[in-house]
């Protein structure tokens, strides 16, 4: 297998961008990042300098993931879904002196392996999801984020749990507690707010 990127794409030459990868038009992989392999990068998604991406990530059109972003294998962003570095966000400094790089420090979104954020999400830094997460179209994540919670809104807010399909768990009859997915029969427990898988 080969990295397959396109004649407008634009991948910094001292990135890693692992076996398998494409990389679509109008992309940008900035210096220093790191992607693993079986990724796409659909057409004018952005990777920040440094940014960490596990194997089998999609980045969705026009996605913009800024450093020191993390995301681990499988994550899915959705199109125009946004990963913010900047919790107070200003374009010059007390004085009025336009900033620079070094005039601020950047904070990560950390996304945990197999969640997904739909379309036209935000993520604002600093902030984690966890694993097999879904943040609905449109939501802005300010808190961090449960495994296998679905939450949606603005602010974001769990409004469900869904299982490694990505397909809302029902709670089942009389368990209470205790939540299956209807399309892999899986069986999950939650206690005190938190979900965990049964193997």
């Amino acid at each position: 297998m080969t990295v397959r990127t396109q004649p407008t794409s634009q991948v910094d030459e001292t990135a890693r961008v692992g076996e398998g990868t494409t990389i679509w038009e109008l992309a940008q992989i900035r210096e220093h990042a790191v992607l693993g392999s079986g990724c796409v990068v659909g057409r004018g998604a952005y990777v920040g300098p440094g940014v960490r991406i596990g194997d089998n990530v999609k980045l969705q059109n026009y996605a913009l993931v800024y450093e020191p972003a993390e995301l681990a294998d499988g994550v899915f962003v959705g199109p125009a879904a946004v990963l913010t570095n900047d919790y107070f966000p200003r374009s010059v400094d007390p004085s009025g002196k336009l900033k620079r790089g070094g005039d601020w420090e950047a904070v990560a979104v950390r996304v945990a392996e197999g969640a997904s954020l739909g379309a036209r999400s935000v993520c604002v830094a600093p902030v984690a999801v966890g694993r097999w997460a879904l943040v609905a179209a449109g939501a802005v994540v300010t808190r961090d984020v449960p495994d296998f919670a679905l939450v949606a809104g603005v602010p974001a807010r769990r409004i469900g749990w869904v299982g490694r399909a990505g397909v809302r768990l029902a709670e089942r009859d009389g368990e209470p507690g205790v939540w299956q997915c209807p399309r892999t029969g899986v069986l999950h427990d939650e206690k005190d707010g938190v979900l965990t898988e049964r193997r």
